[in-house]
């Protein structure tokens, strides 16, 4: 698909100034459940690449998993996506959500 890499090239440069510009006190629990959401998003869209790197990533879901119990997101508030392994069946779904059709991308110009 073209664009592939500019929206992967944008996604690794807005994760890189999201850490740049944070300390530990500056996350909410909802910022921390979007890059959760983002890490998640990101780990499933790679597992398409095929069952080896699905099953590499799967240990990547189980982390944010447990990140958000230790932070307390719970269930209710983020609802971890599934990395599914091929011949595998999960019963839990993946979480996406869409951008919409209007979607141009992260801007981080000033």
């Amino acid at each position: 698909m073209p664009g592939v890499e500019h929206y992967a090239e944008t996604a690794a440069e807005s994760a890189c100034h999201l850490a740049d510009l944070t300390r530990p006190e500056s996350w909410s629990p909802a910022a921390a459940d979007d890059a959760l959401d983002a890490i998640d998003t990101l780990a499933g869209a790679l597992s398409a690449l095929g069952p080896d790197l699905a099953a590499a990533l799967a240990p990547v879901t189980a982390a944010t998993t447990r990140a958000r119990r230790q932070l307390g997101l719970g269930d209710d508030e983020g609802v971890a996506a599934t990395v599914e392994v091929p011949g595998r069946r999960s019963a839990q779904r993946s979480r996406r959500r869409g951008l919409g059709p209007g979607f141009k991308g992260i801007r981080t110009d000033s």
